[in-house]
């Protein structure tokens, strides 16, 4: 059973959301409250494994009501549901799972709620474990008169170069000041690789490697004209996940 908490000022709003929430197979609402304190009390009482945050918590910032959660459980879901699509950028950047804006529609919370659901079964049966989950769905990156969103599923490489990191999608390119190691560190391990000391590639974007040096390959990927650089430890290591 999925465990569910809604943070919502709205008392009439916090019981919708609640019977919506409720509606999805498998998910109970173990605990509903208005304010900032409220929050972190039930939480640390019942620990749910979601929370439904709204962004305005009667004058309280939901934001720094979802960073605390966190702070308390780093693992728990946050699905900020609001009517203040403006600050789906920083709630992304404290690792939001989703970003909902009202009016609420059951059909999307059931969406958010099984891919939640899809993620945590097959953990819960794991031997304590492995890695923690440290990938995300979107990367925030901050230009100098925008922010920008970009699904990670559609990035193919990233380079740095000139103090700058280039992020290359299939669409476009993105520049940030933001280091490689931060940008990796946002990346699941499992698709994406450091090849190089200023190199992460999409793996499954690999088309074909070229002996560049005594040490180095040149990597040409797929859906861009870009290419990559890997050396030939990271070469070797990826030679034992795959069949060559």
């Amino acid at each position: 059973m999925l465990k569910v908490m809604v943070v919502e000022d709205d008392e009439q709003i916090r019981m919708i959301l609640g019977k919506m929430i409720e509606k999805s197979e498998g998910c109970q609402v173990v605990a509903s409250c208005g304010n900032f304190a409220a929050a972190i009390s039930e939480f640390i009482k019942n620990r749910p494994q979601v929370v439904f945050m709204d962004i305005d918590l009667g004058g309280e910032s939901g934001l720094d009501c979802a960073k605390a959660i966190t702070e308390v459980d780093p693992k728990v879901k946050i699905v900020f549901a609001t009517a203040h699509s403006e600050y789906m950028a920083n709630a992304f950047e404290i690792y939001a799972f989703d970003y909902l804006v009202k009016p609420f529609d059951l059909e999307r919370i059931t969406k958010t709620l099984s891919r939640i659901k899809s993620m945590s079964e097959p953990q819960e049966q794991e031997i304590p474990s492995a890695k923690a989950d440290t990938s995300f769905d979107k990367l925030v990156i901050r230009g100098k008169e925008e922010i920008n969103l970009i699904d990670t599923e559609d990035i193919i490489m990233v380079e740095r170069t000139d103090g700058m990191c280039r992020i290359v999608t299939r669409e476009e390119i993105f520049l940030t000041a933001t280091s490689l190691s931060s940008i990796q560190e946002k990346l699941d391990p499992d698709k994406f690789m450091r090849c190089h000391k200023s190199y992460i590639v999409r793996t499954d974007a690999i088309k074909k490697l070229e002996v560049y040096g005594r040490w180095t390959y040149t990597v040409t990927l797929k859906d861009t004209n870009e290419t990559a650089l890997m050396t030939s430890d990271k070469y070797n290591e990826m030679k034992q996940k795959l069949v060559f």
